[in-house]
């Protein structure tokens, strides 16, 4: 898998220094307020471990899993194969997400969310790539790890294809292998 990255663009320990940095911000941002965490499946899950051990006040921890890409494409349809369990009326939710990408998803979310009246909704993501931002998405994230370049990155947590999620780095895929 290894072989397949053209430049690491975050290491391991950046990755954990940034979200230990995160981890103090929202623990003083959501003290006395018992928060639900909401992670996005599938690309959150390395995160979503990593930050909620990080975040040291009492939460609730949920999921969901929606579906909008196909290979290295957003198809822009939003399916949501599970929602959140959690009741989230008048709750503070936090929305953990691996990378802010289009938007397409993140404004779903949101918005889907929202429909269940929460107290607040506010958005910690990994990752921030502005550059592909779609038009008329003006959704903001609250708290960012980095900020990256517009490049096909994988690993922690992140895929093509299903295959590199586990690589402990963030890494650019070189292209020739999505581009078979």
């Amino acid at each position: 898998m290894e072989n397949d990255i053209q430049q690491i663009l975050l290491t391991q320990e950046q990755i954990q220094n940034r979200i230990r940095e995160l981890g103090q911000v929202l623990t003083a941002e959501y003290a006395d307020k018992n928060p639900v965490i909401i992670g996005v499946l599938k690309g959150v899950v390395v995160f979503y471990a990593d930050m909620i051990r990080q975040i040291k006040v009492p939460c609730q921890l949920d999921f969901m899993w929606l579906s909008s890409y196909s290979g290295t494409n957003s198809t822009g349809k939003m399916l949501v194969r599970q929602d959140v369990t959690a009741d989230i009326k008048g709750r503070h939710v936090l929305i953990l997400e691996d990378i802010y990408d289009t938007g397409t998803s993140l404004d779903f979310t949101v918005r889907h969310l929202a429909e269940k009246e929460p107290a607040s909704i506010k958005i910690c993501t990994l990752l921030d790539k502005p550059e592909r931002r779609r038009p008329g998405i003006t959704l903001q994230a609250d708290y960012v790890g980095f900020t990256i370049p517009n490049a096909f990155v994988v690993g922690y947590g992140l895929d093509y294809n299903e295959k590199y999620r586990n690589l402990p780095f963030v890494g650019i895929l070189k292209p020739e292998v999505y581009e078979k």
